[in-house]
């Protein structure tokens, strides 16, 4: 009886530092959920349903990060680290893609660049697009290729010139990058549409009521639906993942326009790291998260339930036929 109180104690205790952390009033325990998902665990990909007890990696070997989920297919699309470095942006990563099964890892770039966050293009079978590092340069450009490419057949979709970032795509062929372009104002946030030129691109800027103006929109993810949007943000514009807040908002495609904007996690900014916001595929919630374990926030009450149930450095979450 004494340490059944003994953890009940501890585990009360767990509960009210979580939810002051995570900016609800209450957190509640580990519990299964209906929804499957891939992430790392330890610098290696899971496959599982969010809540169930821990299984094997389906890659080893190597540290692997941000797996996406494929609309069909059940592949994940996830970058490599071949060559560590102190600092992130001198990594030599490579592109894979592996089926969910853990079958099928396939090597899309050759590993020589700095390639990161790769995901699905939601219009197109088997395309992915990424980040590459422009060399020399503190900037990165979007590159795309066919799962069914060889290393050395990816192709540059935006001019390496002016700094671009590709975050997430939508189902009419447009994606949704951050850019930096004279032309376009400066530092902002576009829906640009591949006209098939290199440089000739078109940009429409989103509205999300002036937060881009004194912060930063990050790690954000389009709902299948494309009538939600999620991000993180940070206030003011020098890069610190740690203290972040995840927002969720009504997204209109037509006047590119975010609305209803509130936070779900995090909202006091406590200095903890709060990433990686992704959508179940029925959109009733939200996985992400808050180092080092990952959550669930359901959106019909505003619960947040922890999901992750082994020890270790839970990161990069994702769900199901739902490419972020």
């Amino acid at each position: 009886m004494k340490n059944s109180k003994i953890i009940t104690a501890l585990t009360i205790s767990h509960l009210i530092i979580h939810g002051s952390l995570l900016g609800q009033e209450t957190v509640k325990t580990t519990r299964r959920t209906p929804y499957k998902g891939s992430y790392t665990l330890n610098g290696q990909i899971h496959v599982n349903t969010y809540g169930n007890r821990e299984n094997k990696p389906i890659t080893k070997g190597f540290q692997d990060y941000k797996p996406s989920w494929s609309k069909t297919g059940n592949q994940l699309v996830f970058f490599r680290k071949l060559v560590d470095d102190p600092v992130i942006a001198k990594w030599k990563t490579a592109i894979h893609v592996i089926n969910t099964s853990g079958k099928g890892l396939t090597k899309l770039t050759d590993g020589t660049h700095t390639d990161f966050n790769p995901t699905w293009v939601r219009n197109e079978s088997g395309r992915v697009i990424w980040n590459r590092k422009r060399p020399g340069h503190n900037s990165y450009f979007v590159m795309t290729t066919k799962t069914t490419n060889k290393p050395g057949e990816e192709r540059t979709l935006t001019d390496p010139v002016f700094h671009t970032w590709a975050y997430t795509c939508l189902k009419d062929g447009r994606y949704l990058v951050g850019t930096t372009r004279p032309k376009l104002g400066g530092r902002g946030y576009f829906l640009m549409t591949d006209m098939g030129e290199k440089g000739k691109h078109k940009f429409e800027k989103i509205e999300c009521e002036y937060m881009d103006k004194d912060g930063i929109l990050d790690r954000i993810s389009f709902s299948p639906s494309e009538t939600k949007i999620c991000f993180e943000y940070q206030k003011g514009l020098n890069y610190k993942f740690p203290g972040r807040t995840l927002y969720l908002a009504d997204f209109d495609v037509k006047s590119r326009t975010m609305t209803n904007i509130k936070a779900f996690a995090n909202a006091e900014g406590k200095d903890r790291w709060f990433a990686y916001p992704r959508f179940t595929k029925d959109e009733k919630a939200i996985v992400f998260h808050a180092s080092p374990n990952l959550y669930m926030y359901y959106i019909s009450n505003g619960k947040i339930m922890k999901v992750s149930t082994g020890q270790g450095d839970y990161r990069y979450p994702h769900c199901q036929d739902a490419p972020k």
